[in-house]
């Protein structure tokens, strides 16, 4: 089954703490361009996870993101060392008993601005365990955008059978309007010549003439190389995901046999069919560039 390029996938772990998020979005792009933004407690993971995405998605423009939220029991304030502030506390009165200052009258203001009484939050460290919960929110993001790429995929496939559909039974209807054309051609061309032409001329070299000019009309080998290049998108389709190029390349080679056929067609009700053609081979072009 072939996948989109078109994706989401987003997942968060629980932990006592905090609650890590992740989410990955991808759209269609001829390789793999990749953007991250991740707390800075999993930045030196970076590289990993990089390594991780590329082997899942191979192809695409995708956004990751990894956030973290503290929870509301947790504690936020800003640590105090209640020992130091109790020394500066003595210190500061036995300064004034020996010296005979005032002491201060906002003595917690005071006692907070001295040097790491608020002391600095502990440099974390990322632990093996949280790393292994933090791994497993990534894997279910990029599982889950896999799924959505699967699915889209699916849709992709239904559309992309319905459009050959389409044009092979347009190639069909061309069919009965080769010989009328041929007849018409040949009837135009003479009734052109005896209105022109004031002197006999030697039919047989109009015949030879006609049945030349209407060889270079003949349009069925074009008609059969369209027809294998429609089963070949088929069996394309069928072959896995990883095969968006090889469909691209698809359609623009019967995109030139489409074209080709309503250059050599040279018939209102034929060029009518071919019109109907490249509006359906137009939406398999424009959906294709979001296949794998």
């Amino acid at each position: 089954m072939i996948q989109s390029m078109t994706g989401y996938g987003k997942s968060a772990i629980e932990l006592p703490d905090k609650r890590i998020n992740v989410e990955i979005k991808s759209l269609n792009s001829k390789a793999l361009d990749l953007s991250t933004r991740i707390a800075p407690l999993y930045r030196e993971k970076e590289m990993e996870i990089r390594a991780e995405i590329a082997r899942a998605l191979e192809r695409g423009k995708v956004d990751f993101s990894l956030w973290v939220e503290k929870k509301e029991s947790a504690d936020l304030a800003t640590p105090i060392d209640q020992s130091l502030v109790q020394a500066y506390y003595n210190r500061i009165r036995e300064i004034c008993a020996a010296t005979g200052l005032p002491e201060p009258a906002d003595w917690v203001g005071t006692l907070l601005r001295l040097p790491d009484v608020l002391a600095k939050n502990e440099v974390q460290e990322l632990t093996d365990e949280e790393w292994a919960q933090a791994h497993e929110a990534i894997r279910q993001a990029i599982d889950a955008l896999v799924d959505f790429r699967k699915q889209e995929g699916a849709a992709l496939e239904k559309k992309f059978r319905e459009k050959i559909a389409n044009i092979s039974v347009l190639l069909a209807e061309v069919e009965p309007y080769e010989q009328e054309r041929v007849g018409k051609i040949k009837g135009r061309i003479t009734e052109a010549l005896e209105k022109t032409l004031t002197v006999d001329y030697d039919k047989n070299r109009l015949e030879q003439e006609l049945i030349y000019y209407i060889e270079k009309l003949d349009v069925n080998e074009e008609k059969q190389r369209l027809a294998n290049h429609l089963r070949y998108f088929v069996e394309t389709l069928e072959g896995g995901h990883g095969q968006g190029k090889k469909l691209g390349f698809i359609a623009q080679e019967m995109g030139r046999e489409i074209n080709t056929l309503g250059s050599k067609s040279n018939h209102a009700e034929m060029q009518r069919i071919v019109v109907r053609m490249k509006d359906e081979l137009e939406q398999i072009k424009e959906q294709v560039l979001n296949v794998m």
